[in-house]
């Protein structure tokens, strides 16, 4: 029977020791019993470590049971409609001309915010279980990442061209995606 012990269970082990002892006691001596147990023992493990080969990690176990219509619904589609609604400008007849671009710290720091969640969604999306294929819906979702990361940065300088290009971009990502994925898609966006 083995019993296998951290090597910080015997560091603690001899310290505790080591303190105790009368000083009558020879404290280098039990010292180095102690640190020859430890030498002895068989290095610690996780729990399930030792079960598989030595470079045949099981597989990471992910839930993805969310479909991808709520996927896009829930998730995606308000992390990148704040960097749409928050960047370039309109100019209508009604009200004028408005720049859309955050105007204080709080408000760049909530674009910035949703920047780092498109990094994380487009990682998200490339999960296996996830991914459609591992050809073009990674490249999307690699782009999606990168889209993010350019608004991040941009939001961090607080640079409201490279936001404006970091959303253009974002679009370019998404509409190439939904016409290799989901043409429908487009085209209702087509006719609004």
């Amino acid at each position: 029977m083995h019993i296998r012990l951290p090597l910080h269970y015997f560091r603690a082990l001899a310290c505790a020791l080591v303190k105790s002892l009368p000083h009558t006691w020879n404290r280098a001596s039990v010292l180095s019993a102690v640190l020859l147990l430890a030498a002895c023992s068989e290095p610690a493990t996780a729990p399930g470590a030792g079960d598989t080969p030595a470079g045949d990690s099981p597989p990471a176990a992910f839930n993805t049971s969310l479909n991808m219509k709520d996927f896009m619904n829930l998730i995606l589609d308000p992390a990148a409609d704040v960097l749409w609604d928050s960047a370039g400008w309109v100019d209508s007849r009604e009200s004028g001309y408005e720049e859309l671009y955050p105007t204080t710290d709080e408000q760049w720091d909530y674009v910035r915010r949703h920047s780092a969640l498109l990094i994380e969604i487009g990682n998200m999306l490339a999960l296996p279980g996830r991914a459609l294929d591992n050809d073009a819906w990674l490249t999307y979702a690699n782009g999606l990442s990168q889209a993010g990361a350019l608004a991040m940065e941009a939001a961090a300088l607080q640079n409201k061209e490279d936001f404006f290009q970091a959303g253009a971009q974002l679009y370019n990502v998404c509409t190439a995606c939904h016409q290799a994925y989901n043409p429908e898609i487009t085209s209702k966006f087509a006719t609004n």
